[in-house]
C-alpha cells in the first residue's frame, strides 16, 4: 500500500506539469492513525467502545461456557441416560447455541450493535477531522491531498481536477451518437463535441438565462391573463347582483300590486253585499 501510495505521489508530481502547463500541483498527505491518536475525544470515544465489546465478550464466554459444561455432562450421563432424555438434552443445548449465535449477531454482526455504536461514537469525530483536512486544502490551496495508511487514498483533491462532467458529457455525446441519422445532425454534433468544457458552461448558463427569462415572461403572460379573468369574474359578479337586485324590486312590486287588487276586488264585494 506505501508503495503504491509513493508511486501515486511521484507519478502525480511528474504529470501535473505537463498536463495542466501550469505550476506543479500541490501535494501533501495525512497519518490518519496518528492524527486519531492524538484526538482526545477520539481515544476517549474508542476506549468507551472497547469497553462495551470487552463486556459483550465476557457474556459471550460464559454462555459458552455454560453450554460446554452441559455438552460434558450429557456425555458422562449418555450411558444412563433414555433415548428420549438423550433428545430432549440435546434439544436444549442446540437452542442455547442458536441463541449464543443470534446473540453474537446482534452483537458483531454486519448490522450490529458494534457497527452501530463505532459510527455513533466514532464516526462523528472521524468527520470532523475530515472537514479539517479540507479546510486546509482549500485554505492552502492543494491540489491533492492523501491518506497513506487507509485504502481510502485520496482525502481531498481541489475541484478543478474534476473530470466528472467531462465523463458525463463524454457517455452522452455517444449515446446521442448512436440517435443520429441525418448529416446536419451528426456535424452539429461534431461541432458540439469540440467545445471546451469552458465553452460548454458558457453556453449552458446562456441557456439557463434564456429559459430563466422565458419562464419570466410566461409568468407574466399568467398572471396578466389571472388578472383579467379576476377583473372579468368581478364583473360579472357585480352585474349578477344588480340583476338579482333589479328582479326583487320587480318581484316587490307585482306583488305589491297582486295584493292591491286583492284589495279592491275584496271591498268591491263588500259593498255588493251591503246593496
Amino acid at each position: 500500500m506505501k508503495g503504491q501510495f509513493i508511486f501515486l505521489l511521484a507519478f502525480l508530481a511528474v504529470l501535473g506539469p505537463n498536463v495542466q502547463a501550469q505550476k506543479p500541483n500541490r501535494i501533501s498527505y495525512v497519518d490518519m492513525e496518528y492524527i486519531l491518536a492524538n484526538v482526545p475525544e477520539y481515544q476517549e470515544a474508542s476506549a468507551q467502545l472497547e469497553q462495551r465489546v470487552q463486556q459483550w465478550k465476557v457474556e459471550l464466554e460464559n454462555d459458552l461456557k455454560k453450554v460446554e459444561v452441559m455438552r460434558i455432562a450429557l456425555e458422562q450421563e449418555r450411558p444412563l441416560l433414555t433415548k428420549e432424555l438423550i433428545e430432549e438434552k440435546e434439544a436444549i443445548i442446540a437452542f442455547e447455541e442458536s441463541k449464543i449465535a443470534e446473540y453474537q449477531q446482534k452483537r458483531f454482526g454486519t448490522n450490529g450493535d458494534f457497527i452501530l455504536q463505532k459510527k455513533l461514537l466514532i464516526q462523528p469525530i472521524q468527520d470532523q477531522v475530515f472537514n479539517a483536512i479540507q479546510d486546509i486544502g482549500v485554505q492552502r490551496n492543494y491540489d491533492f491531498i492523501f491518506d497513506r495508511t487507509s485504502n481510502v487514498g485520496m482525502v481531498f483533491s481541489a475541484e478543478k481536477h474534476n473530470i466528472s462532467d467531462q465523463v458525463l458529457r463524454s457517455i452522452n455525446r455517444a449515446s446521442k451518437r448512436e440517435q443520429l441519422d441525418s448529416k446536419d445532425e451528426i456535424v452539429k454534433m461534431e461541432v458540439e463535441e469540440n467545445r471546451s468544457v469552458e465553452e460548454d458552461t458558457v453556453i449552458t448558463e446562456k441557456q439557463k438565462e434564456i429559459e430563466a427569462t422565458k419562464k419570466e415572461r410566461e409568468a407574466f403572460i399568467e398572471d396578466r391573463k389571472k388578472e383579467r379573468e379576476a377583473a372579468r369574474a368581478g364583473k360579472q359578479a357585480e352585474f349578477d347582483a344588480r340583476r338579482a337586485k333589479v328582479l326583487e324590486e320587480r318581484n316587490r312590486k307585482i306583488d305589491s300590486i297582486e295584493k292591491l287588487r286583492k284589495l279592491k276586488a275584496t271591498e268591491k264585494i263588500k259593498t255588493d253585499n251591503n246593496n
